[in-house]
C-alpha cells in the first residue's frame, strides 16, 4: 500500500526535477545567445544588453528555482544520501 510519505516525496521529486529543467532551458537561451554573439549564428540575444539581461533574468530565476527544489525537497521529505 502507498502511503502518503510516498506519495509525498514522489511529487517533491517530481517538482524539483521540472525546476532543474526550467533552469537549464534559461541557460540554454542564454549560451545560444552568447554563441550567435561570437558570429555563429544559433538564436536568442544578439546583443550585449540583450545578453546581460538574460543572464541577470537567469541568475534570478535559477536562485528562485533551486530554493524551490529545497523547500520541495524537506516538505516531501526526500531523504540526502
Amino acid at each position: 500500500m502507498v502511503t502518503m510519505k510516498e506519495i509525498k516525496s514522489t511529487v517533491a521529486v517530481a517538482i524539483a526535477a521540472a525546476f532543474g529543467f526550467i533552469i537549464a532551458l534559461i541557460w540554454k537561451d542564454i549560451i545560444v545567445g552568447l554563441v550567435n554573439m561570437t558570429g555563429i549564428n544559433i538564436t536568442a540575444p544578439t546583443d550585449a544588453t540583450g545578453a546581460v539581461v538574460a543572464i541577470v533574468t537567469a541568475l534570478v530565476l535559477t536562485i528562485i528555482c533551486v530554493l524551490g527544489i529545497i523547500y520541495i525537497s524537506k516538505w516531501g521529505g526526500v531523504a540526502k544520501k
